[in-house]
């Protein structure tokens, strides 16, 4: 049966009109589920709100009792309409009443009605209520009828989004869109951070919901569609990028999805049912969304982000905007939310307004992670649907110790995490107070306390945590906040200012590790199937030594009558450190004959960080001024699970005995070629990790300003001597462990030290 007053498009025309109207928003439900009855000549139009406590409400009716309305409620897994909100798709019956989902609710004299058509009110995949049409005659809707439904739906969605019937829940209630969430992550970075959600790629907004001309707005969606198919056909057939690789898989997957004749179609439909070109796009997606996010296959959840992606770069031309908008300006107490992003876009931000970081993707020892941690913002990462979840402007909490985030926290829940800052404040005084106390072992072993820094802003803390000084500077983060390759004189200014603020403290400056996930928007690198195995860090310093020669040049004469040393990262040979090391005696030379001063002492030394030089160890060590164990990429490779994959990121636990082995093999080299040994990964920055590493033979560890006062803390109460012996036991006996965290921290316990 179709409309009989001119179907969607007039509907949504009248909708317009009452939508325009000044009245109360109880008033405008009323009309709304009106004009929807009649213009469907259906005998009953309901309107079901989903409250915070997972509860359908009845939020307007027309044909059932009125009496029924805000009275009426149900489960969100009872009924056909807690169905249709779990399974987010419409439920079209000409026998309702037999179904085995109906409930009976005698106050709203829904008896006699046996037809039933019902859809789920959504918004960014998330749902938000049911719209319901009934009639007492047994027949099937049509579909022209289902889809007006669901057009009709988008637009009450947006009637939630506005916040117009927050005035109508009743006490003690809360509608869902503005329920409070507790989401659960990954920790990325500790500490909690209160304030309000910043999204790093905002949504685009469509305002303009309904069509003045549908003709106009068909030929709108189908133009935009064309332009995005063509973009993307050019973007895949770019001869630099033409012979393959994971990036061409990615585009071929957006060229599939672009040219689906489904995906075009439903857009299509949802023009004619009278919706602009842009409000089109939002109801496919929202209901794509809805979709996807129900799947449990891994690879289907994956695709989401795709259409996601597809969709934004549809709205995009549809509106005439670019994609990349700069830079957002942050308010203060911003908690950034983000599918994912890289390092170079989070120091984009100003830290200054920076409360929290929360991420759907990125594990611990991402690189994001680690420079949140530089940066002393609290982090939580794999957050499921988080963008899909949360509003700009919404209230967050990240609790990046606990991996929590609290999505308009109640005020109760507000209170106790103020208290808990509080008390963290506390314990970092308390610290502090340790600032002082020498990092020596109950035995009497010292273990020299490192920072991992990067930027000027780490400097003041090698003061505030009485840090021994930097273990390891990463230069390449300079590289990476600037907009041009940094010069000379501006690479020789930032080493001098790092001297000066290390106060005659040791500094390692690890030359640039560039490449992987850490692109340089100035330097063309190529396309890399698997960049974190491809041309980065010191095989890029090889293979185009006037970078790398600049950037020794510049630490020589930055260091001028001090000592220096320096560290060449991903160094998977002996033959590759020969190498670097003969390029650092060519400048020592240069700089001799131009009469330059030069450091009093030049130390050089090999990050460990690729499996091959575990079987090169002890050529390495008796080469090397020192070792410097980079822990995350060491894990990464020995466990092959890619460090930046969510999926990867909690599969492999480095208190494994593989794992400890290697590190202890490394440690033992050291100690045989009578050179210093220091790890600078993530580990070091844990106490239970730390107090493992201790007993491995690690004196020198290096971390975030966050964990010196931890594992300082942890170690004063350390017998070396007995977590030596105790792990040495443990890796005797190991036979096939998982783990010997359990054992670890149960040693931990038992001997009273604080992890």
């Amino acid at each position: 049966m179709r409309s009989s007053l001119g179907g969607p498009r007039v509907l949504l025309r009248r909708l317009r009109e009452v939508m325009a109207e000044p009245v109360s928003a109880q008033a405008r439900l009323d009309k709304i589920v009106t004009v929807i009855a009649a213009n469907m000549v259906a005998e009953v139009c309901s309107f079901y709100v989903m409250r915070a406590d997972n509860t359908l409400e009845l939020f307007a009716t027309e044909g059932l009792k009125r009496e029924a309305v805000h009275m009426t409620t149900m489960k969100a897994d009872e009924g056909l309409v807690g169905l249709i909100a779990r399974q987010a798709e419409p439920l079209n019956l000409q026998d309702a009443q037999h179904h085995p989902a109906f409930s009976y609710r005698p106050e709203t004299g829904e008896e006699i009605y046996q037809s039933f058509l019902g859809v789920p009110v959504l918004r960014s995949g998330n749902t938000l209520g049911v719209l319901v049409v009934q009639n007492r005659a047994h027949r099937l809707y049509s579909d022209e009828e289902v889809e007006a439904l669901q057009t009709t739906a988008m637009i009450l969605a947006e009637i939630i989004a506005a916040g117009e019937l927050k005035s109508l829940a009743r006490p003690g209630t809360d509608i869902a869109l503005t329920r409070s969430l507790a989401l659960d992550g990954q920790p990325l970075s500790d500490g909690v951070g209160l304030g309000y959600a910043i999204l790093h790629e905002p949504r685009v907004v469509v305002s303009n919901l309904i069509a003045d001309d549908s003709a106009a707005e068909q030929r709108r969606i189908d133009e935009a569609i064309a332009d995005l198919r063509a973009s993307i056909d050019r973007l895949v057939d770019r001869g630099d990028i033409v012979h393959g690789g994971e990036h061409r898989e990615v585009l071929e997957t957006y060229r599939m999805f672009a040219n689906d004749p489904g995906w075009t179609r439903r857009l299509r439909e949802a023009v004619q049912t009278g919706l602009t070109a842009e409000a089109a796009v939002e109801r496919v997606q929202s209901d794509n969304r809805a979709r996807m996010l129900r799947q449990t296959d891994p690879y289907l959840r994956e695709r989401l982000h795709d259409l996601d992606e597809l969709a934004n770069r549809l709205l995009h031309r549809l509106l005439g905007r670019d994609m990349v908008d700069g830079r957002v300006q942050l308010p203060d107490n911003a908690i950034l939310i983000a599918r994912s992003m890289g390092p170079a876009a989070l120091l984009d931000y100003d830290r200054s307004k920076l409360r929290g970081l929360v991420l759907e993707e990125g594990g611990p020892t991402s690189h994001i992670a680690i420079v949140a941690r530089a940066l002393g913002i609290p982090a939580v990462g794999t957050v499921e649907n988080i963008t899909g979840l949360v509003e700009a402007g919404d209230a967050i909490i990240v609790d990046g110790g606990a991996a929590q985030v609290q999505v308009r926290p109640q005020p109760d829940v507000e209170a106790a995490y103020k208290e808990k800052a509080r008390l963290r404040a506390r314990r970092q005084e308390q610290y502090r107070k340790l600032r002082d106390v020498p990092s020596i072992t109950k035995d009497g072993v010292k273990i020299a306390l490192h920072l991992n820094a990067g930027l000027l802003i780490d400097l003041p803390h090698i003061q505030e945590t009485g840090a021994d000084g930097i273990g390891l500077f990463r230069t390449e983060l300079q590289f990476m906040v600037s907009a041009r390759m940094p010069s000379a004189s501006e690479q020789i200014n930032l080493y001098r200012t790092v001297f000066d603020g290390a106060q005659g403290k040791p500094i390692t400056f690890r030359t640039l590790d560039i490449g992987g996930d850490k692109i340089l928007p100035y330097m063309r690198t190529g396309e890399e199937e698997n960049p974190a195995l491809g041309w980065r860090a010191i095989r890029i310093g090889l293979d185009r030594p006037g970078l790398l020669r600049a950037q020794l040049r510049a630490m020589l004469k930055a260091a001028a009558g001090q000592s220096l040393r320096i560290m060449f990262p991903m160094v998977a040979t002996v033959d590759e450190f020969d190498r670097a090391k003969a390029m650092v005696k060519r400048e020592v030379t240069h700089l001799e004959r131009y009469g330059y001063t030069l450091p009093t002492s030049l130390k050089l030394g090999v990050m460990v960080e690729v499996p091959s030089l575990l079987f090169e160890i002890d050529e390495i060590a008796h080469r090397a001024d020192f070792l410097s164990v980079g822990s995350n990429d060491l894990m990464q490779f020995l466990f092959a699970a890619d460090r930046e994959n969510p999926m990867m990121a909690s599969r492999f636990d480095p208190l494994s005995p593989s794992c400890l082995r290697a590190l202890r093999l490394i440690a033992e080299a050291g100690a045989k070629a009578n050179i210093p040994v220091t790890l600078c990964g993530e580990l070091g920055g844990k106490p239970i990790e730390a107090m493992t590493l201790i007993g491995l033979g690690y004196r020198a560890l290096s971390m975030s300003p966050a964990s010196i006062g931890p594992i300082k803390a942890m170690l004063v109460d350390l017998d070396a001597g007995a977590i030596k012996t105790h792990l040495d036991m443990l890796l005797a006996e190991a036979d096939g462990a998982a783990s010997l965290r359990p054992a670890l921290m149960a040693f931990a316990q038992n001997h009273g030290v604080p992890v």
